[in-house]
């Protein structure tokens, strides 16, 4: 078996620790798991001979140490590095691992010290794989009315190619059953990844040999969101850790959102904004990461509950009811029947709006006694009512702090996450215009949602293809009604069949294409949701809600899959210009247009 003169090592890779070469190089030692699939993904290692081996110095066969037999060719000793292979690999976390390809390099450039042209020792080899892995995400939708996902390895009506639906099943009777169950894409919003190095030597006769690979990568998550140079840090941190310390309220884990609903802590009166809300609406999520669900210095531990924890105000501020929202933990893997797993490394989503709430909300409960956990909610509650002003959402756990931790043998819970607020919008809805609710694709990997109310604006974009033909003859009538033939006494064959054929011919319109475009204002919106809400214009996924005969139906036929009468339309915004900042009229509306992706279907003639 061949191998390597020397050793390789890793050098540069997105998740690395205090410890390592990485350290004092990048912001926060690149310490996080979470990264974006839109940024830079690097790989490097390093290749050193153990002696006096520079970045200008080529591989040669005379450094190979073993035995080389010809034909076949088989390779046993040491040799200088050529190439290394990156194999990369990715998965949703189910312990599949898939292959998206392989990138050979040869090693790097080699640079020269400034003042002396002397070269470092060793030689690098780096790719770049962001763009490969970019293909493997898109978006995940909830459908609308239902709590989270069906599964985290899928994630919802998740992006990417259409699937075929050529395989029926046995069963079923002589239809067989109606959609393939085989054809599930993968695609969604978050995958783990990692990388392992093979290298190629030169071997005795000069022969490019494989020679094995000095181990994977350490393994991260990519999520699809995106980082602006102006405003963000490089690697953006919002991946949720349980822990005893609980959340520091300056630095606080944030939902996949930029909406500024949100604040550091529970303080009601520090919200910048208040999200509106319709008691109508069914579709408000909220979407986060979750690395782990307990603190691994303490593995006594154990997490029993994990959950969104609500309460609801009155105008005047008064607490009115708490609840609890827990469809995500379905997501969640479990150690036991009853405990959950420290690692789940995984995107979650929970359904948050007011109708869903109200028919799906929990009452709080204590944790059990004695350590038992409890990972269920038995009673139910309706905590928004008419005179609820707002409420808030936060996610939290609790945990059991064994005696032998040395800490307090009591149930503790602890905050995880900043704090949202939303506001009810009790409006009525305008008849027959209606509001328009959108939900896009944001820009750090989740889905946001917001309703415009004013000044509806629907119509059509029509083009037509025309074709000249040849004219009927309209000087020759059929005329034989009262000429005693058989046609004046039984049926014609057809009523077009001789003359005056002046309906047909010459420019004939051959296909229609049209495109139903509309528009709609906003509310006066202050800066900070102004450039919130722009992302909207920037994304490349938007969906509008429709209730129409063909989504009632889809309720009607599988409500567990459609639980509600409203879907997912796709649009297309065609604003080529938005303006966030006016500082001379101060607060600015938006003028959202669009045009629907699927394009009105006519007639061919």
């Amino acid at each position: 078996m061949a191998g390597i003169n020397g050793t390789v090592s890793w050098q540069i890779q997105p998740l690395d620790y205090n410890s390592s070469n990485l350290a004092g190089s990048f912001w926060d030692y690149r310490g996080n798991y979470l990264k974006s699939v839109n940024d830079p993904l690097r790989y490097q290692v390093l290749w050193t001979d153990g002696s006096t081996l520079t970045e200008g110095t080529e591989p040669s066969a005379g450094n190979f140490s073993g035995l080389t037999s010809t034909p076949p060719s088989t390779t046993v000793g040491n040799g200088d590095v050529v190439n290394v292979i990156f194999k990369v690999e990715t998965t949703v976390g189910d312990g599949y691992w898939q292959e998206l390809g392989s990138i050979k390099k040869s090693r790097d450039i080699a640079n020269k010290k400034y003042d002396d042209g002397s070269q470092p020792l060793g030689h690098r080899f780096t790719v770049d794989i962001s763009q490969l892995v970019s293909n493997e995400l898109s978006y995940s939708l909830c459908p609308i009315n239902k709590g989270t996902w069906q599964s985290p390895y899928y994630g919802g009506m998740n992006g990417g190619l259409t699937m075929q639906d050529n395989v029926l099943g046995a069963s079923g009777g002589a239809m067989g059953t109606p959609i393939s169950r085989y054809n599930v894409s993968r695609n969604g919003t978050f995958r783990r990844l990692k990388v392992t190095p093979y290298y190629e030597i030169i071997n005795g006769d000069g022969e490019i040999v494989s020679a094995g690979n000095a181990g994977a990568s350490n393994i991260i998550s990519v999520i699809n969101s995106v980082n602006q140079f102006e405003k963000d840090s490089v690697y953006y941190n919002n991946q949720f850790n349980h822990n005893r310390d609980g959340t520091n309220a300056s630095n606080p884990k944030r939902f996949s959102t930029r909406c500024p609903n949100w604040y550091h802590n529970t303080t009601a009166n520090k919200v910048a904004y208040n999200k509106s809300v319709r008691m109508d609406e069914e579709a408000e999520f909220l979407q986060w990461y979750v690395k782990e669900t307990f603190d691994g210095s303490f593995p006594n531990d154990k997490y029993n509950l994990i959950e969104l924890y609500g309460e609801t105000f009155t105008s005047d501020g008064s607490s009115e009811n708490v609840f609890v929202l827990a469809d995500f933990t379905t997501l969640l893997d479990l150690n036991t029947t009853t405990t959950f797993a420290q690692f789940q490394d995984r995107m979650l989503i929970q359904n948050v709006s007011p109708a869903f709430i109200n028919n799906n909300a929990f009452v709080p409960q204590n944790s059990s006694a004695g350590g038992v956990p409890i990972t269920t909610y038995t009673t139910t509650i309706s905590p928004i009512t008419a005179n609820t002003h707002r409420y808030r959402l936060y996610f939290r756990g609790h945990y059991y702090q064994d005696v032998g931790t040395g800490a307090c043998n009591c149930w503790v819970s602890k905050r995880h996450s900043a704090v949202n607020w939303y506001e009810i919008d009790r409006e009525d809805e305008k008849n027959p215009y209606g509001f328009v609710r959108f939900h896009w694709l944001n820009s750090v990997g989740g889905i946001d949602s917001y309703t415009a109310k004013r000044d509806v604006v629907e119509g059509l974009t029509i083009s037509r293809d025309v074709i000249e033909r040849k004219s009927g003859d309209r000087t020759w009538y059929q005329d034989d009604q009262n000429q005693g033939s058989t046609m004046a006494t039984s049926l014609y064959h057809s009523d077009t069949m001789r003359g005056g054929d002046i309906y047909k011919g010459g420019r004939e319109v051959s296909n229609v294409n049209a495109e139903r475009v509309q528009s709609v204002y906003t509310e006066p919106l202050n800066k900070s949701v102004a450039k919130w809400l722009e992302e909207m214009m920037l994304s490349p996924n938007v969906w509008v809600e429709m209730d129409t005969d063909a989504t009632q139906m889809g309720n009607a036929r599988n409500p567990y899959l459609r639980p509600s009468d409203k879907e997912y339309i796709p649009v297309i915004i065609t604003n080529s210009d938005v303006e966030t900042v006016n500082q001379e009229n101060g607060l600015v509306k938006f003028n959202i247009e669009y045009t629907l992706a699927h394009k009105v279907i006519t007639q061919r003639n």
